[in-house]
């Protein structure tokens, strides 16, 4: 037989190799308000720079911690920059960073009690924390999942098998004693595509999904979801689950949630919260009456990997009734738990949730809870929103700025319209142009590596839209932004 062949290191290398890692990670929180947020590199540029044919040979720690600085960031979009503004991305706090590296370390998988007992019994604790947090009841059932798309599945998932009239865990879409087709409803315009994605997942296709017309505000109708309903369960079809908006993806908009809750309770459905984005800021006790009534909701999706600045990955997916969960994805072989029940048993969680193998992505919310602590969450939470307000008050003050919305929480959204096309009625032409000022502004900023900012689109048109979930942006940063983004616009007029 051949040398017994031993990867580990010994201890002495390894605490060489982690000093410095952790050095590096230093370095890098070091610089971090001072790098270009965006790599001004083409796809191809950087797909070059990890040409490489596959290692035949083992090769030392040092040269591959070498990569990190000569590929990595070099080529990376730094989300934790304080100007990243792009999508939701939530910044990464320093000790979840530790955290996911003891995580890493004790390697727990925790689908079962048996194989992952702490890891579980912190997943239970922290998700009760922010049950407890956001006003939620504190005696839910959830888990936390790979991110809000994940959430949202599980959720649907849960209402689907939750609500139809037989066993759908057995039988599935195919069951003869299926009548209609499921229907489930959420808002047309602020409606996250995460939920007709959680609606392909589970089999029962994008189109059953029912687009309810929204309100000035971009909310969701009551009136026209109660018409919705009565339609469809006049037209033999299977209504099941409302989806309401908890902070929107655009304006940060949240649906009128009692009023969806009290329709859901006449009707029998499923009343789903989706709190990916806004979820949180229940937190805040001078907002809480805009979220009266989430607490009636069957499930409940928040991201803390968003707005709690939890480093990726995490989502969560609270429901009111752990049974609920339990009914919807328990599994049962010999294997999974021996064939003798004994008391050194505990919650299995690949009986509450689609994973069977899943990751300790407890460890770093429950550090960074115990961190933070309620008080000191509150106060990042209300920094974020006031930078939003900061951004609105610069573009109500511009004459080449048009304000769309008021801002709610953290995300804002505004267009670059110069002083001589604002005021009166503009045709199709000059809509268009401002849409690519608005375009080129967001482009040209990323590739200045100054800040990162994406448009989107309300009611069909190009608009600027900024999602402020970092901890570490404050309103010198918001100045800055604006400045830049306004000096492109003037630049460009005349050149689109």
């Amino acid at each position: 037989m051949s040398e017994w062949y031993d990867p580990d290191m010994s201890p002495e290398e390894f605490r060489r190799l982690g000093h410095r890692t952790i050095d590096m990670i230093a370095e890098y929180y070091e610089s971090i308000r001072d790098l270009p947020v965006y790599p001004k590199r083409t796809a191809h540029e950087v797909e070059s720079a990890f040409e490489e044919e596959l290692p035949r040979e083992g090769q030392s720690p040092d040269s591959i911690l070498d990569a990190w600085t000569e590929k990595i960031l070099p080529n990376a979009t730094h989300l934790g920059s304080p100007r990243y503004f792009g999508y939701v991305n939530g910044s990464g706090a320093m000790i979840g960073t530790l955290a996911e590296a003891l995580a890493a370390a004790v390697n727990m998988n925790v689908g079962g009690w048996k194989p992952a007992p702490a890891a579980t019994e912190v997943e239970r604790r922290t998700i009760r924390w922010i049950a407890e947090a956001i006003g939620y009841p504190a005696d839910c059932g959830g888990l936390f999942t790979s991110g809000g798309m994940m959430a949202n599945f599980t959720a649907l998932t849960a209402a689907l098998r939750n609500t139809a009239a037989y066993d759908m865990a057995e039988s599935g879409l195919q069951s003869p004693e299926r009548t209609g087709r499921f229907r489930l409803y959420m808002a047309d315009h602020e409606g996250h595509v995460s939920i007709k994605a959680a609606a392909d997942m589970t089999g029962i296709g994008r189109s059953a999904v029912v687009p309810i017309p929204s309100r000035d505000d971009l909310s969701m109708d009551p009136g026209e979801l109660r018409r919705a309903i009565e339609g469809d369960l006049a037209a033999g079809e299977l209504p099941f689950c409302v989806v309401a908006q908890v902070g929107s993806i655009n304006v940060g908009v949240i649906d009128p949630i009692e009023q969806i809750a009290d329709i859901c309770e006449e009707y029998g459905l499923w009343f789903h919260a989706d709190g990916a984005c806004g979820a949180f800021g229940a937190m805040l006790p001078e907002m809480r009456d805009q979220y009266r009534g989430m607490e009636r909701a069957d499930s409940l999706t928040l991201d803390p990997h968003k707005w709690l600045y939890v480093p990726y990955e995490c989502g969560a997916v609270l429901v009111r009734e752990p049974e609920r969960l339990r009914r919807a994805f328990s599994m049962s072989a010999p294997y999974l738990r021996g064939t003798i029940p004994t008391e050194y048993d505990g919650l299995d969680y690949y009986d509450y949730g689609p994973q069977m193998s899943r990751g300790f992505r407890a460890l770093k919310v429950w550090m960074m809870i115990k961190q933070y602590g309620l008080d000191g969450y509150r106060k990042l939470l209300r920094q974020n929103n006031e930078c939003a307000s900061h951004m609105h008050e610069l573009v109500k003050k511009s004459p080449d700025f048009e304000v769309l919305h008021e801002p709610n929480l953290y995300i804002y959204s505004f267009r670059f319209v110069p002083a001589g096309m604002q005021g009166g009625r503009r045709d199709e032409a000059a809509e268009s142009e401002i849409d690519r000022l608005n375009q080129r502004i967001c482009d040209e900023l990323q590739l200045s590596g100054e800040a990162f900012v994406m448009t989107s689109r309300i009611h069909g048109r190009v608009v600027i839209r900024i999602s402020v979930c970092s901890h570490r942006t404050t309103p010198a940063d918001i100045d800055r932004v604006f400045e830049r983004m306004h000096a492109i616009g003037l630049a460009n007029l005349g050149h689109v």
